[in-house]
């Protein structure tokens, strides 16, 4: 019973502390926009993607985003880029997760796991740090893809979508911030040997550990 009233009072607390600070204005941080981010990554080289409908982005309710493909000389294929920011979550919008938007878009999941990165926090770093990303193929039809992504904010790489949002109510309370933001990496699978899939997530790694270095300067830190 002791225990009881204790998560109970805990529970109301952190409700009380959240609702006190949803009644405030929540922070804007200084952060580039993706627009900016570069079309040069390493050895990637980065073209615009048509810009999505806006009826799309109703759906989302990104507050910025980013949508590219790269593509590396000697290297097979292409990598596609999405990053959607929220500069808050408080009214409703959120991110969301690719595997709500792929049945809709005749996109099957057939295989899931995760994968752990190891990447630097800025360009030419001495040190490096891993991540841990969701990994999933993906197949429509013949077509098959390896799609990486993670959410991310406050210095935090996370994999989870659950523990996202329980760190967007932490983070509410303590800092009175709910901006966060999605980065997803789309590799299509070239052929159907028996390594075509490991090759597809090494083109996609290749290309995160370019990227990450970059991302702190547009996204939530």
């Amino acid at each position: 019973m002791n225990r009881r009233i204790l998560v109970v009072a805990t529970l109301l607390m952190v409700t009380f502390g959240y609702l006190a600070r949803k009644s405030t204005a929540e922070p804007t941080p200084m952060r580039e926009p993706l627009s900016q981010l570069p079309m040069q990554l390493g050895v990637w080289s980065g073209r615009q993607a048509p810009d999505l409908e806006q009826k799309i982005l109703n759906v989302l309710g990104v507050d910025d985003y980013a949508r590219r493909t790269y593509s590396a000389r000697n290297t097979p294929g292409w990598v596609g880029l999405y990053i959607g920011y929220y500069a808050s979550q408080r009214q409703g919008d959120t991110v969301h997760s690719p595997l709500n938007c792929l049945p809709g878009a005749g996109w099957t999941p057939i295989s899931q796991d995760r994968a752990t990165i190891a990447v630097e926090e800025t360009p030419h770093a001495a040190a490096t740090r891993e991540i841990t990303v969701n990994r999933f193929v993906i197949q429509k039809g013949l077509d098959r893809q390896v799609v990486l992504y993670w959410y991310q904010s406050h210095g935090r790489v996370e994999a989870s979508e659950y523990w996202g949002r329980f760190y967007t109510v932490t983070d509410a309370i303590r800092h009175n911030r709910t901006d966060a933001a999605l980065v997803r990496v789309i590799v299509p699978i070239l052929d159907d040997t028996s390594d075509a899939v490991s090759a597809a997530q090494a083109r996609g790694v290749d290309f995160i550990q370019a990227l990450f270095p970059y991302l702190g300067r547009h996204l939530p830190s």
